[in-house]
C-alpha cells in the first residue's frame, strides 16, 4: 500500500506506438522499454487509442487487434495503464512525430461538407477535430456526432473487457479537441502561427455560426454578429481593436460573445463525460479530461491566447473555476499541462507566466474537490525541469 500522500508517476508512450496502418511495430525494443520503466518504479503508461487507426476506413468496422496486442505487453510487464480516447488528428502538436488523420469515411463527409470542420473568420478550416456544432447533426451515416465519440468507447469497453475488469486500465482520458485537450484550435502551426501569437476563434463554420445567432437573438441582441476585429494567429493584443486596451472584449457585446464562445466549449465536454461514463458505468477506473496551458499572453490584461482557445479568463471572470466545478459533477480528473515551466524562461515579449497559471488551475481545481494530474508541455531532459514537476508535486519540499 502506498502512503496517502504518494505521488503516482506516469509515462506517456509514443504516440505511433501503434502507427497509422494499424501495425505494432518494434515490439521487442517497447518490451526493452517498458522492462525499464517498471524497474524505474513508474507507475503506469499512458497511450493515444487514435479513432482514425481503430474505426479509420469505414463505418462501425473497428479493428482493435494491434491495441490488444500492445495492452497484452503492458499486463505482462506488471503496468498500469491510462487510455486516451484520441478524437484528434495526430501531428499538429510540438513535438508530433508522424500523421495520424482523422477517419477516412470521416474526411470524405468533409470533402462535400466543409463546415464539419472549425473554421476561422477568413474560411479557413481544421481538420484535424470535428466542430462541436456537431454534437446532434445527423451527417455521419446516421449518426450525431456525439454519437460517433459514444460508438467507439463502447466498441473499446466491448473488446478491453478482460483489461477493464482485471483493473489494468485505470483511467480513461476523453480527448475533447484539439491535439486532445478541452479547446479550440485557435493556433494553428499548419496555417502560419508561431509562439506567442494570439491566435484566432475557432467559431466561423455554419453550424456555430447559427448556435451564436440563437443565443445573441436570446439575449436581445439578433443584430450581433461574431467578432470581427479580434486579428489574426501571430498578433499581439494590443495589434487588434478586440483584445487592445478598453478593447471590444470589454464591452457588453465582446462579453457576450466570449461568454457564449467558452460555455459552447464546455457544454460539449459536459456532454461527452455524461456519454463516457454512460459506456463505462460499473468499471472501476477514472475518468478525465486534458486542459491546456495557455500560458502566454497571461500578463495581459486581455488574456487573449486563452480566450481564442475557449477559456475564457480575464481579471472578473475566472473560466478554470467554471471548468473545474463542471468537472466536479462528474468526478473527473483535471489534467494539466506546462508544469515544467518557469516564468523567466520564456520571453518578454510573450508576457508568460505558467507559474501563476499552474497555480490559479490548480488551486481552482481542488476549492472543487477534484484530483489534478499534470505532464510537461514539451520534452525536457534537465534537472532544473524535473524539480519544478517535483516542486508542484511537494510544494512543502521533499523529504
Amino acid at each position: 500500500m502506498h502512503p496517502a500522500n504518494y505521488v503516482p508517476v506516469y509515462v506517456m508512450l509514443p504516440l505511433g506506438v501503434v502507427n497509422a496502418d494499424n501495425v505494432f511495430e518494434n515490439l521487442e525494443a517497447l518490451r526493452t522499454q517498458l522492462k525499464q520503466l517498471r524497474a524505474a518504479d513508474v507507475d503506469e503508461v499512458k497511450v493515444d487509442v487514435w479513432w482514425g487507426i481503430i474505426e479509420g476506413n469505414d463505418p462501425e468496422i473497428y479493428d482493435w487487434r494491434a491495441y490488444r496486442s500492445l495492452f497484452q505487453m503492458i499486463q505482462e510487464e506488471d503496468l498500469k495503464l491510462q487510455a486516451v480516447m484520441s478524437f484528434h488528428q495526430c501531428g499538429d502538436n510540438v513535438g508530433d512525430n508522424g500523421t495520424i488523420p482523422l477517419p477516412k469515411w470521416v474526411r470524405d463527409i468533409g470533402a462535400t461538407n466543409p463546415d464539419i470542420y472549425y473554421t476561422n473568420r477568413r474560411g479557413s478550416r481544421y481538420e484535424g477535430s470535428l466542430s462541436r456544432g456537431l454534437d446532434l447533426e445527423t451527417l455521419f451515416h446516421g449518426r450525431m456526432g456525439l454519437q460517433l465519440y459514444r460508438d467507439f468507447m463502447k466498441s473499446f469497453r466491448d473488446n478491453m473487457s478482460d483489461f477493464l475488469d482485471s483493473g489494468m486500465i485505470t483511467e480513461i482520458e476523453v480527448g475533447i479537441g484539439h491535439c486532445g485537450e478541452l479547446r479550440y484550435p485557435s493556433c494553428r502551426q499548419n496555417q502560419g502561427w508561431v509562439f506567442p501569437g494570439i491566435g484566432e476563434f475557432q467559431c466561423y463554420d455554419k453550424y456555430l455560426q447559427e448556435e451564436f445567432k440563437v443565443s445573441a437573438k436570446a439575449a436581445g441582441h439578433p443584430d450581433w454578429d461574431l467578432p470581427d476585429d479580434a486579428g489574426e494567429y501571430n498578433d499581439t493584443p494590443s495589434d487588434t481593436k478586440f483584445f487592445g486596451a478598453d478593447g471590444t472584449y470589454l464591452t457588453e457585446k465582446g462579453k457576450l460573445f466570449l461568454a457564449w464562445y467558452s460555455y459552447t466549449l464546455f457544454e460539449h465536454v459536459d456532454c461527452v463525460i455524461d456519454t463516457t461514463n454512460a459506456v463505462f458505468r460499473g468499471c472501476k477506473l477514472k475518468l478525465a479530461v486534458k486542459v491546456s496551458g495557455i500560458h502566454w499572453w497571461y500578463r495581459d490584461d486581455s488574456h487573449a491566447a486563452e480566450l481564442t482557445a475557449g477559456y475564457y479568463n480575464v481579471k472578473d471572470h475566472d473560466g478554470y473555476r467554471i471548468l473545474a466545478r463542471m468537472l466536479s459533477r462528474h468526478n473527473c480528473t483535471l489534467n494539466f499541462t506546462c508544469v515544467e515551466m518557469r516564468n523567466f524562461e520564456q520571453s518578454e515579449e510573450a508576457k508568460s507566466a505558467p507559474e501563476q497559471l499552474v497555480q490559479q488551475v490548480f488551486s481552482d481545481a481542488w476549492r472543487e474537490n477534484i484530483e489534478v494530474g499534470y505532464e510537461s508541455a514539451l520534452n525536457r531532459y534537465d534537472q532544473k525541469s524535473y524539480n519544478q514537476i517535483l516542486k508542484i508535486a511537494r510544494p512543502n519540499g521533499v523529504n
